[in-house]
């Protein structure tokens, strides 16, 4: 079962919603105050950690010592969540096998996280994040702190034209797999890598891609032109970067992907189609 099954087929129990709140009034009723209110919420919090991972042996293993810092809104593997924010800013703190990112907002921390999106493409194997409303990051610090994760084999800035939104790509090591958890009180975004129990083998596949390019405004209006495609930027074997679309299991889709491409108006920078195994970088 992929790590996508195991995150559709999770279960919480009918009756914790009921657990949560009896905690809480368990806490409520022992001492009063804003700092064991605060204590109970991370309690729930961890109560719910607790149930979530044991879906996910190896994540459990990646959190086991790190603590929860607020309520779980979330766990995910592709899509999204967090709520509309602007002038929002990040910085991240790293552990053994987990990332935590978080954000405050004239000096406080946020209660929610901002509106994301995470995503995972082949060739290489790489998680996209896309933050909206965020607008001062230390993309230095950031990378520091993702090259120390042990499952993580590179990390670079996909610059994109909104100005009020910030994206990253994650590579992977071979056989990893991950989650990403959402928390509030306050927002917090963690991803947590761990050993795959199962990993497709990798193959061979076929996108189409733009010639190798400096990350800038010429690469950033490439993507965005064909973004309804599903376009990504890659870094290349040389360091350099490329847009791409994809992937197609065979060269003949790929090229006819290409032609109707080609057949657009705005077709102008030329395009060809490449192929490259789905753990590996374009050359």
């Amino acid at each position: 079962m992929t790590g996508k099954e195991r995150f559709d087929n999770i279960e919480i129990p009918a009756g914790l919603s009921g657990i949560i709140q009896d905690a809480r009034r368990r806490a409520h009723a022992k001492k009063r105050g804003r700092n064991v209110r605060r204590g109970s919420i991370v309690a729930a919090a961890a109560c719910t950690a607790v149930l979530i991972t044991a879906n996910y042996p190896g994540a459990a293993s990646a959190m086991s010592d790190v603590p929860v810092l607020g309520q779980i809104v979330k766990l995910l593997q592709i899509g999204g969540g967090g709520e509309r924010t602007d002038g929002v800013s990040v910085t991240t703190q790293a552990h053994a096998d987990t990332l935590d990112i978080h954000f405050d907002a004239d000096g406080e921390q946020t209660s929610a996280a901002p509106a994301y999106t995470v995503q995972r493409q082949n060739g290489p194997d790489r998680l996209i994040f896309t933050f909206n409303g965020v607008r001062n990051l230390n993309h230095a610090q950031l990378e520091a702190d993702i090259r120390r994760l042990a499952y993580v084999k590179d990390v670079y800035r996909d610059i994109i034209l909104d100005d009020s939104a910030i994206r990253f790509v994650v590579e992977l090591k071979d056989r990893t797999d991950y989650t990403v958890t959402e928390f509030k009180q306050p927002g917090m975004i963690r991803l947590s890598l761990f050993p795959a129990e199962k990993m497709p083998v990798s193959n061979k596949l076929y996108f189409i891609r733009s010639q190798e390019m400096k990350q800038g405004e010429s690469l950033a209006i490439l993507e965005e032109q064909y973004s309804a495609e599903g376009s990504g930027v890659v870094k290349t074997r040389s360091g350099s970067f490329a847009m791409v679309i994809g992937s197609f299991a065979t060269q003949a889709e790929a090229e006819a992907f290409l032609e109707k491409l080609k057949a657009r108006d705005d077709y102008t920078e030329p395009l060809t189609v490449d192929g490259w195994m789905s753990n590996e970088r374009p050359q």
